[in-house]
């Protein structure tokens, strides 16, 4: 037996949903944790199957690590094991953020390539070129990411890309590093911001948070915080998503609408009203959407994370919209289920063409990562008849009590055991 949603198609979401850490900020907080020994605390956590993951992770490297509903208490001893090389990491794509503070504090570190989503390849080269850069040697040996150095010393290191697992891994090496470190070409994204308030909390001296050039200036060693993760903007675009595919109105606290505001602008442009507060945000959404093309790049770009619910919008806006994916090559496989729900795309290179139709059509479908299973959840919510979504474990990685806020906005959306019929 195993489980999956069964989702009605036809209901109006309607009302309040409150939207706690984010999934891709958390994950990162738990492993800088490691820079500092002693107890770090975080608060607003989400309750989602990666938290307990990472748990696992610090707990292979010799941490005590206590999960009470939104809080994470990390206890993290003197001397700290460099090898993450155990079940856990094969199952959590974020795992491989231990790397820069392992190589910080330890000096070496062993580190099982990760898993997580299949939406494409995501190799560790700028990781390991940065490290090597600060003066560490690091290799691919037997399914591990090895590194080690006698010191960590500050230079100028340029991404070819601003990748937020790079620029994360270099930047928590990098504040234990001798003397100054400057990251060009940085990723940008909120996250990014909340991890450098966090180390800077701890004790580091980090200059640029948010822009694309970070300067770090290497100190001697860091203490234990207490940090409030901040709120997840995907899961909240998410919701405003939901919101104009169902010609619904939506209210959304706990993220800054600020953190998406590329997404609300498109929705306007799709039709829907919005309006915003320091902390939240309504979607209201009249009539059927209207075609709107995306773009998805670095932030403050459009999020690849939400290329899914762009697509589950355009396959029922009135028009055709085109889809263009610059970061993740195999996020469309999300497009072939799609397609089965009776969307009409098609997909060429990183382009997909979406003319909407009125309606979709119940079947089932199966979530290949957790973005595509929400957009598929959502597509549901626009088919006439019952569709079931699979593969919901994905769902629960970075969605919590996905079912239950759907259910409070008025969906008919339940949790089923039964055996596959794929």
């Amino acid at each position: 037996m195993t489980e999956h949603f069964r989702v009605c198609g036809g209901a109006r979401l309607v009302g309040d949903v409150d939207v706690v850490g984010a999934k891709n900020s958390v994950l990162k907080l738990m492993a800088a944790a490691l820079l500092a020994e002693g107890t770090t605390t975080l608060t607003n956590c989400p309750e989602i199957l990666d938290v307990p993951l990472m748990a696992d992770v610090l707990r292979g490297l010799g941490c005590r690590v206590t999960i009470d509903g939104d809080r994470t208490v990390i206890d993290t001893p003197a001397e700290l094991s460099h090898r993450a090389d155990f079940a856990s990491v094969g199952k959590l794509r974020a795992s491989v953020c231990v790397l820069g503070p392992l190589v910080g504090r330890c000096k070496r570190a062993v580190v099982a390539l990760p898993g997580g989503d299949a939406i494409g390849s995501r190799p560790l080269d700028m990781h390991q070129s940065g490290l090597r850069m600060l003066g560490a040697r690091s290799e691919i040996e037997h399914g591990c990411v090895v590194a080690e150095a006698d010191n960590l010393r500050g230079a100028q290191i340029w991404l070819d890309f601003p990748s937020m697992g790079a620029t994360e891994n270099i930047l928590m090496a990098a504040v234990l590093a001798e003397g100054t470190t400057v990251i060009d070409n940085a990723a940008r994204e909120p996250e990014i911001v909340d991890l450098c308030t966090m180390l800077a909390q701890m004790g580091a001296k980090i200059e640029g948070s948010g822009t694309s050039t970070l300067t770090v200036h290497g100190v001697t060693s860091l203490q234990p915080t207490q940090h409030r993760v901040i709120g997840d903007r995907i899961v909240g675009a998410t919701w405003a998503f939901a919101a104009a595919m169902t010609r619904g109105e939506v209210t959304v606290h706990g993220v800054d609408p600020h953190h998406i505001e590329l997404v609300l602008d498109k929705l306007r442009t799709a039709g829907a009203d919005t309006t915003s507060t320091l902390d939240s945000f309504t979607v209201t959404m009249a009539d059927r959407p209207r075609a709107v093309d995306f773009v998805t790049l670095p932030y403050p770009g459009f999020a690849t994370d939400l290329q899914p619910m762009a697509i589950a919008l355009s396959a029922v806006a009135d028009g055709t919209s085109m889809i263009t994916e610059n970061v993740f090559e195999a996020r469309f496989r999300f497009v072939d289920e799609m397609i089965r729900l009776g969307a009409d795309a098609r997909t060429d290179g990183h382009h997909a063409v979406v003319r909407g139709v009125d309606r979709l059509s119940s079947a089932p479908v199966w979530a290949s990562d957790i973005r595509a299973g929400a957009g598929l959840v959502l597509a549901g919510l626009c088919a006439d008849g019952v569709s079931e979504v699979w593969d919901v474990e994905h769902i629960d990685r970075g969605y919590p009590r996905f079912v239950e806020n759907l259910r409070v906005l008025g969906a008919d959306v339940a949790r089923v055991a039964a055996e596959p019929h794929r």
